[in-house]
Formats: C-alpha cells, structure tokens, sequence
C-alpha cells in the first residue's frame, strides 16, 4: 500500500470506555453499522459523540464490490425484530439524526425496500423527533420498491454513485452508472420535496473532468447534498489507492458543486458518506 500522506493520519481521541459501552449496546441488540463494517476512518469520533448510521438486513453483501470492505456472499434472512431494535438503539443514543443504510440484498424480490419501510415505521412512531436519513442501494433497478421507500418520506434520501462512469467495470460490478443516476431522479420524480445525496470516492484513478462531470449530473438529477472522500483500501484484496487528494483539491471540488448549485458540500479526506450527516441536514433547513 502507497504510503498515506499527513494529512490522513488521525488520531482516535475518543472515550475509550464509551466506545465500548455503545458497541456493547449495538451487540444485545444484534445490530451492525457500516462505521465498524466498512472500517471508517472516523468510528472513534462519531461513536465518541453517541453517533452511528446503522446497517440493516444483515452484513454480508450480494455484490462484489472492489473497494468495500463488507463481506460478501450468502446472506441469511432478514431480522424481523430489527426495526424494532433500530429504534430502541436510536432513543437510547438519543440521536437527533438518524442514518440508515444496508448491504446490497439482489437475493430478495425488493431488494429489501421492505425492510427500509419497516423501519422509518418505529422510527417515526418511536422517535418522533430523529429525522431520518436512507442511505439506500440501486435495489437491482425496482422502481416500484423504490416508490415504497419514497412514499414513507424520509428527510433525506441517499444514494451514492461511488465513482466515475469509466471506472465502473472495475470498482462496481453488478451496478451501473446510469441506473444510480436514474434513481437518484426517480426520487425527485415521485416526491420533489424530498432531499436527495449521494457521494463520490476519488484517488481510484479519475481524472479531476471525470469528477466535475459526475458533479453535473447529479444537479441534473436533482441532488442537492453532496460527499466527496480519499478512496482508502481497506486490505491488499482490495483495489490500490492511485493517488492520494491534496486537501486543496478537495477545496477545489467543493468550491466547484456550490457553484454548479448544491445546497451542501462535505468534501475533504477523510469525509464518508454519513458523516457530519446531521450538520448537513440542519444547515438545509
């Protein structure tokens, strides 16, 4: 692996004993996030400060992507008992802000749209006061699932398009471009009034027009929020790091998406898609 550069070297300055009481939590509960899954860079500081996004139906992934870190293979059926748990999680952390995603599931009719569904359900009914954010999958290109998850009105709906078209073969088989675009204008489509996000890695090879392209079609699409983060490869199985961002050239690109129109631009090296998640919210509203 490339040697990182200074300006990704943080220390974890958390409450150790903090992290660890809300891990023992997530566990009786059966409960995963993408934080511990996915090896995020910023775990200490968001579970430090009562912060998770949740990762529902499981945590094996149908898909192979070549930058993720979450298993792939078989994945078991989905916990009925989890909406309920997310809940109960949510009040005790006495989150604000709630984020929700999952590991992709092709194995089930509706992509496990369903179980989204399911679970703003107990939020809403539970937490009256968490807004709520979707950090959803391409659910394989089902619109009709998608509309159930729109209709339910979350106050943020993301999807990430991860990367730029010419690298899709290689960092994202089994999705397309088109069909996350597609998605992320469906949304608009069926409910205008929803806030819709996605986010962008970079360092995988890209060039900075590929990036700005990609910036352009989400404001086509209606996007309104915005990530870009430092690709970081999980482990030697994973897709090398090309280049390492310069801070200044993720200024650059912020600078860029507020100009082309986005409302909210998180765009530096360490940023991850949930991350700072209910600053971004709030400063919408």
């Amino acid at each position: 692996m490339k040697e990182k550069p200074d300006w990704l070297k943080k220390k974890l300055n958390a409450d150790r004993s903090r992290l660890s009481e809300i891990k023992v939590m997530l566990r009786s509960l059966r409960l995963n996030t993408v934080c511990e899954e996915a090896k995020c860079p910023n775990i200490g500081e968001c579970f430090a400060s009562r912060t998770a996004t949740f990762m529902i139906l499981g945590n094996v992934c149908t898909r192979n992507c070549r930058f993720c870190a979450v298993s792939k293979g078989i994945p078991g059926s989905p916990d009925p008992k989890e909406p309920e748990n997310i809940s109960r999680a949510v009040h005790v952390l006495k989150l604000r802000h709630a984020v929700i995603t999952s590991v992709t599931r092709d194995d089930l009719d509706d992509g496990g749209a369903s179980h989204f569904v399911d679970v703003v359900r107990e939020l809403r009914k539970n937490c009256p006061d968490t807004t709520i954010e979707l950090l959803i999958p391409d659910l394989n290109g089902n619109w009709k699932a998608l509309e159930r998850i729109v209709r339910e009105h979350p106050d943020v709906l993301n999807h990430n398009v991860e990367t730029v078209p010419s690298l899709y073969v290689s960092v994202r088989p089994g999705a397309t471009y088109e069909r996350s675009i597609g998605l992320l204008r469906r949304v608009k489509e069926i409910d205008s009034s929803i806030i819709t996000k996605s986010g962008i890695m970079v360092g995988l090879g890209e060039d900075e027009d590929e990036v700005k392209s990609v910036i352009d079609d989400l404001i086509g699409a209606g996007c309104r929020m915005l990530t870009i983060g430092q690709y970081l490869q999980p482990s030697h199985k994973h897709l090398p790091v090309v280049e390492y961002i310069t801070p200044e050239q993720f200024e650059s690109y912020r600078i860029f998406a507020l100009e082309r129109g986005f409302s909210f631009v998180a765009s530096g090296p360490l940023v991850r898609s949930s991350y700072h998640a209910a600053l971004g919210f709030s400063s919408l509203h």
